[in-house]
C-alpha cells in the first residue's frame, strides 16, 4: 500500500464519517495539494520522518505560512495515528517531525468608537441586520447565517443557536449542528439588538411581498431577495467592502466576534458569561483567547478590593 492509497482510505473510512464537512474538505485539499505530490508514491510501511521534514521546509521556501505547514502536519499526524491503530504501520513517523511554530498574530478588535462608527455606517442598509447582530451577539459567521425566525424570541429578548450554515465545495450550502455541545446555546439580546431585528423583519416582509410567488419560504432570518439563505462567503465579502470604506482595511467579519467579547470583558462582565455567549467549550478558552483584556480587569479588581476595605473602615469609625 502506498502513502497515497492509505490517505485516500483514511479519508473514506474515517474522516468522511467523523469530521465536519468543512474539515473534510480541508483534509482532502491538503492531501491532494501537498502530501500526495511529496511522497504519495512511497510505500506506506517505508515512510520515514525525513520526507516530512523536507516537505515542511519546501513549503516555507515557497512562501507558505507556518500556520499552513502546521495544518498539513496535523492532517498527516492524525491520519498516521489511525494507520497505527489499524495495524498498517508500526509507528507514527509524524511524531518525530518538528513543524515550524506559527507566529502569534495579534487579535483584531474594533475600538468602541470604531464599533459605533460601523453601526452608524450600516444604518438603513441591506447589511445592517446581520452585521449589527454579529456585533451585538458575538456569534460565528456560520451561526448567524444558520439562524431562522423560529430561533428568535423578540418578546423574550433572546435567540437560540441550533444550527450552522456553511458552503462545502461540490455540495453547496449545508446545515450542520453547532460546533460543540456548548455552541448550542441561548443568547440574550440587548434592546438595541431587538430593535434592529424588528426593523429587519419589517424590511424582509416588504421584500417578500415584492418577490411574490418567487419567494422561497425557508424561514431564514437573513436571506436574499428571493428568500434563500445568505451565503457565508458573500457575507464576508460584503463586510470586507464595508470595512475598507471605513478605513478598517484589515478588519474581518469574524473580528466582530472578538470585538463583542473584548468590549464585554472591558466592562467587567464575568468571563463565564462571556464564554457562555460565545459558545466556547471551556471558560479557559475564553480566558486564554482574550488575555489581552485581563490586565486591566486585574487592576480594577485590586482597586475594588481597596475600596471595600476603605468603606468598611469608615463604617466602623462612624
Amino acid at each position: 500500500m502506498t502513502v497515497a492509497q492509505f490517505l485516500q482510505q483514511w479519508l473514506k473510512d474515517y474522516a468522511a464519517t467523523h469530521v465536519r464537512p468543512m474539515t473534510l474538505e480541508g483534509y482532502d485539499s491538503i492531501i491532494r495539494v501537498h502530501l500526495v505530490p511529496a511522497f504519495g508514491s512511497a510505500p506506506l510501511a517505508k515512510l520515514t520522518p525525513a520526507p516530512n521534514q523536507s516537505l515542511y521546509a519546501s513549503m516555507l521556501e515557497r512562501g507558505l505560512s507556518a500556520t499552513r505547514v502546521e495544518r498539513v502536519h496535523r492532517c498527516l499526524r492524525q491520519a498516521l495515528h489511525h494507520g497505527v491503530k489499524w495495524g498498517l504501520v508500526v509507528r507514527n513517523v509524524a511524531d518525530a517531525v518538528s513543524p515550524p511554530r506559527p507566529k502569534h498574530k495579534e487579535m483584531e478588535t474594533l475600538t468602541p468608537s470604531e464599533a459605533a462608527r460601523l453601526l452608524d455606517a450600516i444604518r438603513g442598509t441591506v447589511i445592517e441586520s446581520w452585521v449589527g447582530l454579529s456585533l451585538y451577539t458575538g456569534l460565528r459567521r456560520s451561526e448567524v447565517a444558520g439562524l431562522k425566525w423560529a430561533d428568535v424570541d423578540l418578546a423574550g429578548g433572546s435567540l437560540s443557536v441550533t444550527r450552522t450554515l456553511q458552503r462545502v465545495t461540490g455540495k453547496g450550502l449545508l446545515t450542520q449542528p453547532p460546533k460543540t455541545a456548548r455552541s448550542k446555546r441561548k443568547v440574550a439580546l440587548s434592546a438595541q439588538a431587538v430593535a434592529l431585528l424588528k426593523r429587519h423583519r419589517a424590511a424582509q416582509l416588504e421584500r417578500r411581498l415584492q418577490a411574490g410567488p418567487t419567494w422561497e419560504d425557508g424561514d431564514w432570518l437573513f436571506s436574499d431577495e428571493t428568500g434563500r439563505p445568505l451565503r457565508p462567503d458573500t457575507m464576508s465579502h460584503q463586510f470586507a467592502k464595508l470595512a475598507l470604506s471605513l478605513g478598517l482595511a484589515t478588519a474581518r467579519l469574524h473580528d466582530l466576534r472578538h470585538t463583542h467579547a473584548s468590549l464585554m470583558l472591558s466592562q467587567k462582565v464575568h468571563p463565564k458569561i462571556v464564554s457562555e455567549r460565545l459558545g466556547h467549550s471551556t471558560i479557559s478558552m475564553t480566558l486564554d483567547r482574550y488575555s489581552h483584556v485581563l490586565p486591566g480587569l486585574q487592576e480594577a479588581a485590586a482597586q475594588a478590593f481597596d475600596e471595600v476595605l476603605a468603606t468598611s473602615a469608615r463604617v466602623q469609625v462612624h
